[in-house]
Formats: C-alpha cells, structure tokens, sequence
C-alpha cells in the first residue's frame, strides 16, 4: 500500500523562513518610508509655527537622527532578549498609532507652545526643538529599533549575516529614499501634510499587523479611516479667509478691517497687502517706489525678484503705468492667492513668471532699469541672493544707468545682515545706498554709475506727487556703504549665521516685532 505523500517537515520550515523572511524585507522598507516621510512632515507642521529657517531644520534632523539612534540601540537589546515577531508587530503598531496621533496633537500643542514662547520672547530654537522631541522623538526611536530588530530575526546562520544585513539596510535606505520624495513631492502638496502623516501611519500599521495576525488588521483599518476626518484649519487665527500648504510652503491669507494681508509659514512677517481703495500701504513695499526717480529717467523695465501677492508690482502700475514688470515668484501658489485676493491682474503691464530669482536672471537676456530683489523670507536671506557672483550677474541684467533695490532684515542697534549685504553689493556696483526705512527693514541700493549727492537728492526731488514724502526721507537718511574687506561670495555667506545671531540676542534683550508707518500710510 502507498503511503500518504506529504510536505516534509524540513520543506514546511523553509517556507515558513522565507515567508517570516519577505515579511521582515517589507515592515523594514515600509518603517523606511514612514521615518523619511515623518521627518518631512515634522518639519511642514512645525512652519507655520516657527518658520523654515535652518535653526528648525537642524532640530528637526538632528533629532530625527538622534531618534533613530536611540531606536537601533533599544532594538538590538529588546531583540536579543525577546527575538519574537510578535514583539516586533507590537513596536510596530504602537509607532504608527503614535505617528497617528501627531496630526490631531501638534495644532493644540503647538498653539500653546509657541504662545508661550512668544511672552518669553524665545525664538524658533528652543520652540521647534522642544516641539520635535515632544511629538515626534518616540515614533521615531520606535521606526528606528524596526531594522536591527528585524536583522535578529532574519539572521539564522551567522555565515548569511553580512548578506543579511545588507539587504535589510538597503531596504531600509530605498524606503526612506521613497518616503522623501513621495511626501515632499506628492503626498504633501496632493492631500496636505496631516495625510501624509496618516498614510505613514496607515502603511506602518499594515506592516505591523502582517506580523501580528489578522485581527491586528482592524486597528490598522482604524487608522486609514482617520483619513477622512476633515483637515480643518492649520493654524486658526483672527479673519483667516484662506490657507493652502503648496510645495514649498504654507500659505494663509487674513482679512481685518478691510486689509487683506498674506503670510507664509510662521506668519512673522506680512509678504503681500492689499487694500480695495489704495495701493499704498505704508509698509517695506512703498519703499520701492521712491526709487525710480534716482534713475533720472522715465521707468520703461522692471524686474521684482519675489513677486508674491503683487503688492509693489500694483502700486509700480499706479504711480509709473509705463514700466513694464516682470514678476518673477517661485511657487505658483502664491502667485494664484495674488489673483485671486490681492489685485494681482490690477495691473495690465504685469508679466508674472514661475521661477526662481536667480536662475531667472542667469537664463534672461533682458535688461532691466530697476531689478527689486523681495524674494527673501523675512528675516532670513537666501545666501545666493547675497554674494558678490549674485550682484555681479544682477548689474550685468541692468540698462546702463540702472539699479537694483534690496529689502534686509535688521534689529534696533544690530545691522550686521545689512552691513553683509550692502557691502558685499559695494564691491560690485559703483555706488551702494542704504536707507534704514523702518526698524526691521533696511534698504540697500545699488546704482551703475556713481552719483554725486546733489544730483541724487535732485533726482528724488521729481517722484511723483503722493511719494514725494517718502522721496524725501530717503534722500534725509540715505548713507553711502563701503565695499566689505571680506564680502560674501558663493562659496562663503554666512548669512544664516549672521541672522539666527541676529534674532537670538533680539529676543533675549526682551525685544518686540512693533513698527511704524512711513509717511505714505493710507
């Protein structure tokens, strides 16, 4: 009589091993992608609190990597002591269930925290980094014990260990590769930065529950059902009528009294204003317009270098309607809200175009008689709009005669970033203008040929009418900047070095973000 064929023992614990061993290949990618994923995220949720300057994105990376750190270290130990996939499906979940609950969390918390720090006059360091390590330092400590975990299951023959390890790295690096730009360049500017977290979540949980069993499947449900809980507002604030995170940044639009105003990120600083019965707005953007006049003749070209809502470009169509503007902004979310809220198409001589200003300038071959660089996020500076290679290129975009115009952050009784700046543009341009306007902006100008005083002071003697006092202000205060000894240059500007100094030393003398108008208030 035959006997029953069956499957050798042998043959069913080598097709359990692979099986635990495709498992274990795919929790290590998936936490991969949601490590990388939730840092991106860390640093989205937290900008509209603190900004994107590079004191945030250090805190948020080095605790990031400091999590994970922590997490390899427990994950080897609680490996070697409890080497079960049961363990592992549990610190799995309990990590996704955790990155769950970060999207619902971070708008009380950070309310109140950044709340708090604002009456002490503390700044975006110790804000975001308390902020990282609160909502975000133990899910990532728990992704981080998922691969050295997962290497004590996956290693059962020491001689295989180097090729074991290998593979679990690589799945681990490639899922984090993934979960960079699928968040930064789909998820979060498709389904916003509170999904992209939940997807994180929901995809980590799945992982977990593989290894659990089938009924963990229902928690990992649970957390894809969060998806359809609304968004709701970002960051609620007095007469938010519009908010949109876009693929560089988060936008939101109040409306007080009348005043529409359009802040990015933190809110610390308005970039676009609008009001139905005035283009004047007695802030930076009126600076610009007294100018032109300095030219000593009539304004035909002009490039602004951050666009934005179109503020100055409405105003430059209202008191010099036969200059032609380019409008060049980098996120064409901006330039939408500008549209749509702030007047943008007010003027019909306005050419907006989506670019960066200084790849921009590099591929034009246009020439301008006034260049307007406002394409900083107050207060910090982007280093290549600040070199000596920078203002070399934008003298090289001027008609002869013309100038460029530079918005630049300052603090009472401290103008290093200033002083950087005009005399890095000193040692291109034969004459370097500064112009402390208001208490947090100074205003430096570079002109292509070297005037004497009088005829500047003359020159700004014929603005129009409604500037004429603003006119006169610059030519009061103006001051003639010295070519810098050591001026910045692509390889070496310290520009955020200069600004976190800046803003630190500010907030610890008690200082305040108060200002006054300039005379061309409505």
């Amino acid at each position: 009589m035959a006997e029953a064929v069956g499957p050798k023992p042998q043959a069913g614990a080598e097709v359990e091993s692979r099986s635990l061993s495709t498992t274990l290949n795919a929790v290590v990618f998936c936490a991969g992608v949601a490590s990388l994923a939730t840092e991106i995220g860390a640093a989205r949720l937290l900008a509209p609190y603190y900004g994107s300057s590079t004191i945030v994105w250090a805190n948020v990376i080095g605790l990031i990597l400091a999590s994970l750190s922590v997490g390899y270290w427990f994950g080897g130990r609680i490996a070697d002591r409890w080497p079960s996939p049961r363990v592992l499906g549990r610190i799995v979940l309990f990590a996704a269930v955790l990155i769950a609950i970060v999207p619902f969390a971070a708008g009380p918390f950070l309310d109140v925290s950044v709340n708090g720090l604002d009456q002490v006059s503390a700044g975006a360091a110790i804000g975001s980094f308390f902020a990282v390590l609160a909502l975000f330092a133990l899910p990532v400590t728990l992704l981080g014990m998922v691969a050295p975990f997962a290497m004590r299951l996956a290693i059962e023959d020491v001689r295989e260990a180097g090729s074991v390890a290998g593979r679990l790295y690589a799945l681990s690096t490639a899922g984090s590769l993934l979960g960079t730009f699928l968040a930064a360049l789909v998820a979060i500017p498709a389904i916003g930065t509170r999904r992209t977290l939940l997807c994180a979540a929901l995809l980590v949980g799945l992982s977990g529950a593989v290894l659990l069993g089938r009924r963990w499947l229902l928690l990992a449900a649970g957390l894809g059902a969060l998806l359809a809980v609304p968004a709701g507002a970002v960051r609620a604030e007095p007469g938010l009528i519009y908010e949109k995170e876009s693929r560089y940044q988060f936008i939101h639009v109040t409306q007080l009294h009348g005043v529409r105003r359009l802040y990015l990120n933190e809110g610390l600083a308005v970039h676009s204003i609008w009001r139905r019965d005035s283009v004047l707005t007695g802030g930076e953007w009126d600076t610009y317009l007294a100018v032109p006049p300095l030219l000593g003749r009539p304004l035909r070209r002009v490039a602004i270098l951050g666009n934005a809502g179109g503020t100055t470009a409405r105003a430059m169509g209202v008191f010099y309607p036969q200059a032609r503007i380019d409008g060049v902004e980098l996120d064409p979310a901006v330039t939408a809200v500008g549209r749509r809220l702030f007047g943008l198409g007010d003027n019909p001589r306005l050419h907006v175009i989506t670019a960066d200003a200084r790849p921009f300038l590099r591929r034009t071959d246009d020439r301008y008689d006034l260049i307007v660089i406002d394409a900083y996020r107050p207060p910090y500076v982007p280093f290549y709009l600040a070199t000596r290679e920078f203002f070399r290129l934008a003298r090289s975009r001027l008609e002869p005669g013309g100038a460029i115009v530079l918005n630049v952050a300052s603090a009472p009784g401290d103008h290093r970033l200033a002083e950087g700046v005009s005399g890095t543009l000193a040692t291109e341009f034969p004459e370097a203008l500064t112009w402390q306007a208001l208490r947090f902006n100074q205003f430096v100008i570079g002109l292509d040929r070297k005037l004497p005083r009088a005829v500047v002071v003359q020159r700004l003697s014929h603005a129009p009418k409604r500037l004429l006092p603003l006119a006169r202000l610059l030519s009061k205060e103006m001051r003639v900047a010295k070519p810098a000894e050591d001026p910045w240059t692509d390889d070496r500007a310290p520009v955020e070095w200069v600004t976190d100094r800046m803003i630190l030393e500010f907030a610890a003398r008690g200082g305040r973000f108060e200002d006054n108008d300039l005379p061309t208030a409505p």
